[in-house]
């Protein structure tokens, strides 16, 4: 039986740690290679760290801090920021990443995702994929750097599964930082519409909540306030889902 993740989110602004609302507020908390080595005590399943300026300043994830967290993660490490070439997806691995996420470029076009999955393989290939609703209660696709694109929800499915990446990390923006739980309406559509492992992202407030979206549709939870700003661990989230009857992995 498949085990569903819980990944923590480590969000940088270049070189520090920091926690958003929507995309927008910004609380600045620290330094990266000690909370690495904190997830790495608990022993999650995977870490996932985003830069999430390098886009909109045109420049690349720092490296050195790459290098820094890999030493201290003893579990997969996904990294994005500014990825805009298998050169960049080349460099990022070598530093110690295991997967990359892509945003920005993935909206830009399908030959370069394409390419790296071609390069790297599919398992190596995260696409993020950031959504809000308009006025018109439809779901908006949303890049890193705040751009609205126009691009509907369904062509931005059927590009990931035509350039077959590996995982899709789904976040709702208007839920991001909020702690109010998953969006389980858009995790249930991507679900039904896609046949590629979700990453639900945006919203955990409580371990109960990585569990619905496991029961939504999702591969993984992930979260990042719920560990920053409450006293719950990733173990208890896993342990909510093992009592909801969900596979997980055991430490």
């Amino acid at each position: 039986m498949l085990c569903h993740r819980v990944i923590p989110i480590v969000l940088l602004d270049g070189y520090s740690v920091l926690k958003t609302i929507e995309f927008d507020i910004r609380r600045n908390l620290g330094n990266p290679i000690t909370i690495a080595k904190i997830y790495n005590s608990r022993k999650v399943d995977e870490l996932i760290l985003l830069d999430i300026d390098a886009s909109k300043e045109k420049r690349s994830i720092d490296l050195h801090t790459v290098t820094e967290v890999a030493k201290e993660c003893f579990m997969p490490l996904t990294v994005g920021g500014g990825i805009r070439d298998c050169n960049d997806i080349t460099a990022i691995l070598e530093a110690g990443a295991d997967k990359v996420s892509i945003n920005s470029s993935f909206l830009e076009g399908l030959d370069f995702i394409k390419e790296a999955v071609n390069v790297f393989g599919s398992q190596c290939i995260v696409i993020s994929l950031d959504i809000k609703k308009d006025q018109q209660n439809e779901f908006q696709i949303f890049s890193h750097v705040g751009i609205k694109h126009q691009i509907s929800l369904c062509k931005a499915l059927k590009r990931i599964e035509e350039c077959k990446a590996g995982e899709i990390l789904l976040n709702n923006v208007d839920l991001d930082g909020k702690m109010t739980g998953y969006d389980l309406e858009i995790i249930k559509i991507v679900s039904l519409k896609i046949n590629i492992p979700i990453i639900a992202a945006g919203g955990a407030s409580k371990p109960e909540d990585f569990g619905r979206a496991v029961r939504a549709g999702a591969s993984a939870s992930s979260g990042s306030s719920i560990f920053h700003f409450t006293s719950f661990t990733p173990n208890d989230c896993k342990d909510a889902m093992a009592k909801a009857g969900i596979e997980v992995r055991k430490l």
